[in-house]
């Protein structure tokens, strides 16, 4: 039996690639795509949705969704801890229903974001620079969001990470303590840097996108999960298996 799909944010460019992707694999049939401004019931009848909209519209997205019993895959930046943690509480009357929420479908950036958590324990002074494409219109992007907060809790009883002068705006957006600094402009698909500082040295763990077929494998992966999925699931790395537990 073939899983229904529809794709709200079907104009843009993620949307357009889930489209092909969906339309492209036998176990997945595409019955809706679309616009952040359309009717949100043109999904009803879909077995999942797929939100890749904007930050602004993701919300009622997922929760039209959810209030009508369609599990859904989030793309779009802007889920915050504290969005989640609401969504948890609105989801906890549907046990029947999942939302997995993916900041990065990159499977190269599940893993630099996971290394970045492994070190944030050894090292006081951290930063990230993020940049991406032009058009792109939210900052700092999801994926540094969920890096700088993957980071602070991995540092637990550490605390806050050394950060001088942050009240200077130069200085970045702080998340979990630690500096972002966002670059939006032309030539650039999409790239992280976590900056690690001690004594005597500097460890910096890059990721960088050249082309959005890096989005492909780490998009059917979550699919096929938001089949089964229930409650919220954060992060690609929650459907892989990234071999760190011992």
């Amino acid at each position: 039996m073939t899983t229904k799909v529809a794709i709200v944010g079907a104009t843009g460019r993620m949307g357009t690639l889930v489209s092909q992707i969906v339309e492209a694999d036998d176990d997945f049939e595409l019955v809706a795509q679309l616009g952040s401004k359309d009717d949100l019931s043109g999904m009803l009848g879909a077995d999942i949705v797929v939100d890749v909209t904007l930050p602004a519209v993701s919300q009622g997205v997922v929760e039209f969704a959810v209030t009508h019993g369609i599990s859904t895959l989030v793309g779009t930046s802007g889920w915050s801890n504290e969005r989640i943690a609401t969504l948890q509480r609105a989801i906890a009357d549907q046990p029947e229903v999942g939302v997995i929420i993916v900041p990065n479908f990159s499977i190269g950036s599940v893993l630099a974001t996971s290394f970045a958590t492994m070190a944030a324990r050894f090292f006081d002074s951290i930063e990230i620079i993020e940049a991406h494409h032009a058009s792109k219109v939210d900052s700092p992007s999801g994926t540094a969001v969920r890096t700088a907060e993957l980071m602070g809790a991995a540092r637990g009883v550490l605390g806050p990470v050394a950060a001088p002068h942050v009240d200077q705006r130069a200085r970045g957006q702080q998340v979990s303590s630690i500096p972002i600094h966002s670059l939006r402009m032309q030539g650039v698909v999409a790239r992280q840097d976590v900056v690690f500082g001690g004594n005597g040295e500097v460890l910096t763990l890059t990721h960088e996108t050249f082309a959005s077929n890096a989005y492909e494998a780490g998009i059917l992966l979550a699919l096929r999960a938001a089949r089964t999925a229930r409650g919220v699931v954060v992060g690609l790395d929650k459907l892989i298996d990234l071999g760190l537990e011992r």
